[in-house]
């Protein structure tokens, strides 16, 4: 099942399901994907039904123009840090003390906004640091308090593809307050498609994680494909450790953090901090400047066979 939101004059856009070519959708039985999800255990059939009728061929011509992020806006966006070699290399890169912590790392970030994967978005200064991070994340149905991991990967209904801006500049004083990020994490940007972890095949591992290449290219250059596999916990775990003092409220989304790569010689890296990072350790000074106003940041998730099953991140960075 792949899922699109249309833009229609509403906050939350008009829900399709969508071929698997992108070339065609049908309307959806309910008006966004917030109230889908919000029933899904009643929609899902529904919806899946009209998938198959979309892949038969059915449906009208799918403008991509139109397409917004699957989720505009949602009550919840938290984001983990999965991947223990973007950790250390971060680590290095703010001259930060290791984490002596058994816990998943997760912030609370901005939800009320994610932008479409075509936007041109708005930055007030380049001095701040501007950064992308290529990542992936899933939304949930209403997750109960104290599940396990084995109980959480049950309520993982969708997954999709995000860019997670960053100004670093502005957030290594946030960092020092302990309380958070705030300025330093403006709203992220989501991939046009939301699909169902089937739909990735084998590469929705059974421990909860996107073994994908995240291709990632830097003004028309390559920059990274690491595999979103390489994750130190799965997905169910991070649901689990995000539930385990309260509910998570239908709509939430959970990401994996920057994918990252031990073998990051060979295959690059998700974000420039991390590339920043990397010189620091084999030159002792960063050379690699932060995004610039007329930047061009692109992101594609591949298959095996060159499907892209969250469509394409493909952004310029403008001055507001």
């Amino acid at each position: 099942m792949r899922l699109a939101t249309l833009a229609d004059g509403t906050p939350d856009g008009s829900l399709v399901l969508a071929s698997r070519d992108g070339t065609r959708c049908l309307t959806a039985p309910v008006p966004n994907l917030l109230t889908a999800i919000e029933n899904w255990d009643v929609l899902e059939p529904q919806l899946a039904a009209l998938a198959e009728r979309v892949e038969a061929g059915e449906g009208e011509a799918l403008d991509p123009a139109r397409l917004l992020a699957p989720l505009p806006r949602t009550w919840q966006w938290l984001d983990g840090s999965a991947f223990g070699t973007h950790g250390h290399l971060m680590q290095i890169a703010f001259g930060l003390p290791p984490v002596e912590s058994d816990r998943p790392l997760m912030y609370q970030g901005m939800s009320d906004r994610f932008y479409a994967g075509s936007a041109d978005i708005p930055f007030l200064d380049e001095a701040d640091g501007i950064d992308f991070e290529g990542e992936f994340g899933v939304i949930l149905d209403a997750v109960p308090m104290g599940v396990t991991p084995e109980e959480a990967a049950g309520h993982i209904k969708l997954v999709v593809q995000i860019n997670d801006w960053s100004l670093r500049a502005i957030a290594p004083a946030e960092m020092k307050t302990g309380f958070g990020w705030v300025q330093a994490k403006p709203a992220c940007s989501m991939a046009p498609f939301a699909v169902s972890p089937d739909a990735l095949g084998a590469q929705w591992t059974d421990t909860g994680r996107v073994a994908l290449d995240l291709v990632v290219e830097r003004s028309g250059q390559p920059f990274g494909h690491a595999n979103g596999g390489a994750m130190d916990v799965g997905f169910p775990e991070l649901v689990a450790h995000a539930a385990r003092t309260r509910d998570l409220v239908a709509g939430t989304i959970i990401g994996s953090g920057t994918v990252s790569s031990p073998d990051y010689a060979e295959v690059g890296s998700s974000c420039i901090s991390e590339v920043r990072a990397i010189e620091m350790i084999a030159s002792g000074a960063a050379s690699s400047p932060f995004l610039q106003f007329g930047e061009e940041v692109f992101m594609e998730a591949r298959t095996d066979d060159g499907w892209a099953p969250f469509g394409t991140i493909r952004q310029k960075v403008v001055p507001a």
